[in-house]
């Protein structure tokens, strides 16, 4: 088993925790993981993404070109990833901030009003979980129940209070009926 992504957004959309979330879930489960954050220059809503790497045998590099997913949380980074996922991978992009529907014919599209859904559960904060719930949803190589501990275990001690609020948005985005089923 191997699969690559690139969770990318705005800076403050946790794009970065989404990432490092996905990568603790897997080492706790024993897989090999590579996790590679990047920002832009900005102090604030500057760009973000990271690269996260999942395998059960040794990952040689962590570096990803063509990733076989991207997680676009807004318009930026949907124009920015969108041509570089590897032809029949996957995007998941949300269409509450995108403004336009992706147009490539060789991948599978997923749009999912993110922002939207977040703001239903509570808090447009929780869009990151919603969108992580969709891609486990589809590449199931995880279980749900795995990056929920995952969650218990690694969110900081700031953040403890959001818990019930991010375990919510990771169900509402794997439960989500429009969710076509695992790729």
């Amino acid at each position: 088993m191997y699969h690559d992504l690139i969770i990318s957004g705005s800076g403050g959309q946790g794009a970065l925790f989404a990432g490092q979330l996905l990568a603790y879930a897997a080492m706790d489960a024993g897989l090999q993981v590579t996790w590679m954050p990047s920002y832009g220059p900005e102090m604030r809503g500057g760009t973000a993404h990271c690269t996260v790497i999942v395998s059960d045998t040794p990952i040689g590099a962590p570096l990803v070109r063509n990733p076989q997913t991207v997680i676009a949380l807004n318009r930026p980074s949907l124009d920015k990833y969108e041509p570089l996922v590897a032809t029949g991978g996957l995007l998941i992009y949300n269409s509450s901030l995108a403004g336009r529907e992706p147009t490539r014919p060789d991948i599978v599209i997923v749009g999912v009003p993110g922002s939207d859904l977040a703001r239903e559960i509570g808090d447009e904060r929780v869009l990151n979980m919603v969108m992580l719930g969709v891609f486990l949803r589809l590449k199931p190589f995880l279980p749900l129940e795995a990056v929920c501990q995952a969650l218990e275990r690694h969110l900081g001690k700031r953040q403890r209070t959001l818990l019930t609020l991010n375990h919510a948005a990771l169900r509402r985005g794997f439960n989500r009926p429009a969710v076509p089923v695992p790729l």
